[in-house]
């Protein structure tokens, strides 16, 4: 009887097709992992980074996005994302987890309950509306911040996410434009990096940019941050292997060789062109080989990710520094520089150095990407990158329209002056007597 008056609650239903033990195990402390990449980890790193009178705003939205996405992606995310119904966008089976439960869903994983692949996937909805706040910080209401990032969800990471791992999704393996994409370079760092331009380009300048000096108040804490968003990106990408096997073990080791050459590349050309390698320059360089390794990770060798790291440190370094000042926009905390970039380096460059020999995707001995012979994955990985950039430009910029007229983007020029945390929050990050 309960479950005939709330049917939407997606009761358990009877195990069908065994689980392994092993298997749920690595993808819940996967699962973990990757909640713990936006907090504390991005809530310290972007907290770090804003002045003091910011930093509670900035760590606020973070920790904000865990609960917000959360109740939208049991309510519908979910089912948008991961239900059949188009190629382009998912349908209702799965609204309010109805059929969601222990039995595992092929479809998607073969040998944990579908609850679980659903957990996983919620923490990746969950981070990436919280990459984009990096772009818009210190500027805008908490309020509209809410409506902005919730509608997003739905917009435009939900729709992406299906065409690139949904069930008959147009970009997905078997789709009609085959696009590689372990762990969300297109899907989560793309899109998020795209919007967080969109998003600084429609806000405007922080009040006094660039001529104000705005360096970030307290590096230790984005050092902290940065730590662990290095730890739980193991998660987020060796997870995305959704078995605790070979795979997995490899998307690990290909995620922390580029981590760490994108480090040092960073940090290298920083000493090249000032003669110092900062503190903030080799956090953000690891960063820009955590993206643009994302979508790669479970396709390329190691030496294949040593190649993108040292790429990705060098075109987010060249953005963040170079092109950034050439345009003068105000992306606060480089959302666009390093995600939106880094994820562009990677989707390409997985289409150059994918190989059957980590991982057959399209079948035993068929070519994958360019090494093996097969040079039309790279066009199909630029067509994926087009869909990500589009798709984020065009659904952010009606979006920010929509909440502008609804509610108001930027909160005012005394709220700025005061800072967000007084403002906005009615309290202080810090107390000195």
């Amino acid at each position: 009887m309960f479950a005939l008056i709330f049917p939407c609650l997606g009761l358990a239903l009877p195990v069908t097709v065994p689980v392994s033990a092993g298997d749920n195990a690595w993808m819940l402390v996967s699962t973990a992992l990757v909640l713990l990449m936006t907090g504390p980890g991005l809530a310290l790193f972007y907290g770090g980074l804003v002045r003091r009178k910011n930093v509670l705003s900035v760590m606020m939205q973070s920790f904000s996005m865990m609960a917000l996405i959360t109740v939208l992606w049991v309510l519908i995310g979910y089912s948008l994302a991961f239900s059949p119904f188009s190629a382009f966008i998912g349908g209702f089976h799965f609204l309010g987890l109805r059929h969601v439960g222990a039995a595992p869903n092929p479809a998607y994983a073969a040998t944990i309950p579908q609850s679980t692949f659903m957990l996983f996937q919620m923490m990746f909805a969950i981070i990436t509306p919280a990459l984009i706040t990096g772009a818009f910080a210190e500027r805008m209401k908490f309020s509209a911040m809410l409506l902005f990032l919730g509608l997003w969800s739905l917009v435009v990471y939900a729709p992406m996410a299906h065409m690139v791992w949904g069930q008959g999704g147009w970009l997905g393996i078997n789709g009609a434009v085959p696009t590689l994409d372990f762990a969300g370079g297109t899907v989560v760092h793309i899109t998020s990096g795209v919007s967080a331009l969109v998003c600084a380009l429609y806000l405007g300048r922080r009040r006094g940019y660039p001529r104000e000096a705005m360096p970030p108040h307290n590096l230790v804490l984005a050092m902290v941050g940065a730590c662990l968003l290095w730890v739980g990106w193991f998660g987020f990408n060796a997870g995305s292997a959704l078995r605790a096997d070979a795979l997995a073990s490899s998307a690990f080791v290909a995620t922390q060789a580029a981590a760490a050459m994108a480090a040092l590349a960073w940090g290298a050309v920083e000493w090249l062109r000032t003669r110092h390698a900062s503190p903030l320059g080799i956090i953000s360089g690891a960063v820009a080989g955590l993206v643009a390794i994302t979508p790669a990770a479970g396709f390329v060798t190691p030496m294949a990710a040593l190649l993108i790291g040292a790429v990705a440190g060098v075109v987010c370094y060249a953005m963040v520094t170079v092109v950034k000042a050439r345009f003068s926009y105000d992306d606060a905390l480089d959302a666009f520089g390093v995600h939106g970039m880094g994820g562009t380096v990677g989707a390409i460059l997985t289409g150059v150095f994918a190989t059957r020999a980590i991982n057959p995707a399209f079948g035993a001995g068929v070519a994958v990407g360019a090494v093996d012979g097969h040079w039309l994955q790279i066009p199909h990985q630029l067509v994926g990158v087009g869909i990500a950039w589009g798709w984020a430009a065009i659904g952010t910029l009606a979006l920010l329209w929509l909440v502008d007229k609804v509610l108001g983007l930027r909160v005012s020029p005394e709220d700025e002056i005061e800072g967000l945390d007084v403002s906005l929050h009615g309290e202080e990050g810090y107390h000195f007597d």
